[in-house]
């Protein structure tokens, strides 16, 4: 999506320095190189920034920046040329506001012409490269189908007749019923029954699920299927009805001959999103830089201080269940992981986390370390590879993972975990996990860049206070 905004700003840009040549050139018989070096006036400045800002609004007025995984060029060429054409007209009425001679006529079909063919040229570019990409393996989602009627099963066929969609079918979830030997006939795999349903996406990669049954017969076991993917964060179409759920938001969408209701919990949706992922690698990028020559001098410290490696690399749990390895700087002894178990019963944390206030695991080092938040610094790493952002839910050892006791809890795994959050700026330690679990919540449903932004200039002074951290 950050590729879709820069182009089409510059595709707007572009149309617009083009039609203003052709107006200048062709009616007003300006020669090209004088209007190049021509005055241009403070307000014609700022109209031109307004009327940049209202360019992107129009374009996310039309859903233009949201996912056309499964919609059809067609329909994003009508609101394309939807989007420019109002766009042109705003324009018009601007130009019309603040008696700008040079918009006339002439200059408004060719910039309409214009801006609406480059945008449709550089969509198309990009779905290609996206189909590329999905066909050789890249840019996967994992689908879970809950039915196993005639209608999944034509669902199933069509999403995977085209690759280039980037979807694999996990497999199918249903009760024994008297159409399962015919179902069988297809090849799918039945993975779990409407009980083995949740236990199936707790463990397991599941970006979106699909429910296909009948909506009267199976109202109770929709209702609930959607409940607990709207608890865990997870995307839920359906084929019809609306159901009454209490944090996801819901978006009509069409696949061929069908009409999908697309749910979604929390505010992390739009044009904000790839300007978040953007802002991540531009600034770990930066950081990295700035800070590698004291990165290698601590690694060189830890190393001096206890046997054993610099960084701690720990499996743990990501979006929407996916597992990765997070980098730190070695604070504990080589061996801690395998002496946890002998301290469970000094855990002094409530919830499914582990913590000892004075842990004898814990080197020298490492307390100067987690005292000043410096063993999270090579988390940097993760946010350029895009396991984590800059900002986020803190992400969790399988082993917390594992003694979650409540789904709502699972919903902080439907963002991208985070080096700071909430939870880093409010206490740390000193917050219950009850509490830590509603930080995240909040966060989740009312996420935004200005958010992130408090959040990163509260870190600073709360790291320095070193309130919580242990």
């Amino acid at each position: 999506m950050v590729f879709y905004k820069l182009s089409d700003m510059l595709n707007m840009i572009g149309s617009f320095m083009a039609a203003a040549i052709i107006v200048s050139h062709r009616v007003y018989t300006i020669p090209f190189d004088q209007f190049l070096f021509m005055r241009i006036k403070v307000i014609n400045f700022v109209l031109f920034v307004a009327v940049i800002l209202l360019w992107h609004f129009m374009f996310s007025m039309f859903n233009l920046y949201s996912s056309r995984r499964l919609s059809k060029m067609k329909h994003e060429v009508r609101d394309i040329a939807k989007a420019t054409f109002w766009g042109t007209i705003t324009i018009y009425a601007l130009s019309f506001m603040f008696r700008i001679q040079m918009i006339d006529p002439v200059f408004l079909i060719s910039f309409w012409t214009l801006s609406t063919a480059a945008t449709i040229l550089t969509r198309l570019f990009m779905r290609q490269t996206l189909k590329w990409m999905r066909i050789r393996g890249r840019n996967l989602r994992y689908l879970l189908i809950v039915g196993t009627n005639p209608r999944a099963v034509a669902f199933a066929k069509k999403i995977e007749s085209e690759p280039e969609l980037g979807y694999v079918v996990s497999g199918f979830v249903d009760e024994e019923w008297r159409g399962l030997g015919e179902f069988k006939k297809n090849g799918y795999a039945l993975i779990a029954d409407f009980d083995g349903f949740i236990g199936y996406i707790r463990n397991n990669v599941v970006d979106e699920v699909f429910i296909s049954l009948p909506v009267k017969s199976y109202y109770q076991e929709t209702a609930r299927i959607i409940s607990v993917c709207e608890s865990q964060g997870i995307l839920v179409r359906h084929l019809s009805n609306i159901y009454d759920t209490k944090h996801s938001n819901f978006k009509l969408e069409y696949f061929e001959d069908e009409s999908l209701v697309a749910r979604h919990t929390g505010s992390m949706d739009g044009w904000q999103v790839p300007i978040k992922r953007m802002l991540d690698i531009i600034l770990s990028s930066i950081l990295l830089i700035l800070f590698s020559p004291i990165l290698l001098l601590i690694a060189v410290i830890i190393k001096m201080n206890s046997p054993g490696p610099a960084f701690f690399i720990q499996e743990r749990v990501g979006l929407n269940k996916r597992r990765f390895r997070l980098y730190k700087f070695r604070t504990m002894a080589k061996d801690a992981e395998l002496k946890q178990a002998e301290l469970e019963d000094l855990n002094e944390a409530t919830g499914a986390v582990f913590k000892i206030k004075n842990d004898p695991r814990i080197t020298l080092v490492g307390k100067i370390l987690r005292k000043t938040s410096i063993d999270e610094v090579p988390q940097l790493i993760n946010v350029l590879k895009g396991d984590m952002s800059l900002v986020g839910p803190r992400p969790l050892p399988v082993r917390d993972y594992n003694g979650f006791s409540e789904d709502w809890h699972r919903r902080r795994f439907s963002v991208r975990p985070g080096i700071t959050c909430l939870w880093q700026c409010n206490g740390r330690s000193n917050v219950s996990f009850e509490h830590w679990m509603e930080l995240d919540m909040t966060y989740i449903d009312h996420w935004s860049l200005w958010l992130d932004l408090k959040i990163l200039t509260q870190t600073v002074p709360a790291v320095l206070r070193g309130s919580g951290a242990e």
